[in-house]
């Protein structure tokens, strides 16, 4: 069963930002001939990196709620020019909406156990709760209509 973790996507205001924001790191690593991988670089190193790396992923928590997902496929811990260890989590660009869920604001990560993940939002009707703009489906969320 994997595990994964979840993180605060500070100064992100949407899903559709993130995406963006992922696509413009892409082209930029095209550019410099890098491979094209999210890189996301934290202070701490998870300790339970064998279950995250067994099918786990990064959850993107955005304006206060559980909303979007990256798979994880490597944990890379290094040093940083002040000698400062540092860890590189590694995911595929690919970001998927996920079923929004309220989140209290943290630091740093948490993990997340499988049983605790929100579902993906497909292509059926639970699409149509991804194609709505974000504001509206979080006023409806908050009425406690979706």
């Amino acid at each position: 069963m994997p595990l994964h973790l979840i993180k605060l996507a500070v100064g992100c205001d949407s899903v559709k930002e993130l995406k963006e924001w992922i696509a413009e790191r892409m082209q930029t690593a095209k550019k410099k001939g890098l491979p094209q991988h999210h890189i996301h670089i934290t202070r701490m190193v998870p300790k339970r990196d064998a279950e995250i790396l067994a099918g786990g992923s990064l959850y993107w928590v955005i304006k206060g709620e559980i909303a979007a997902r990256e798979k994880i496929i490597g944990i890379e811990p290094f040093r940083d020019k002040d000698g400062i260890g540092r860890c590189r989590i590694v995911m595929q660009p690919k970001v998927v909406s996920v079923s929004p869920r309220p989140m209290r604001p943290f630091q740093g990560w948490r993990y997340l156990t499988d049983d605790s993940v929100p579902p993906d939002l497909g292509k059926s009707a639970a699409g149509s709760i991804a194609a709505m703009p974000e504001p509206m489906r979080r006023e409806l969320r908050d009425l406690g209509l979706l």
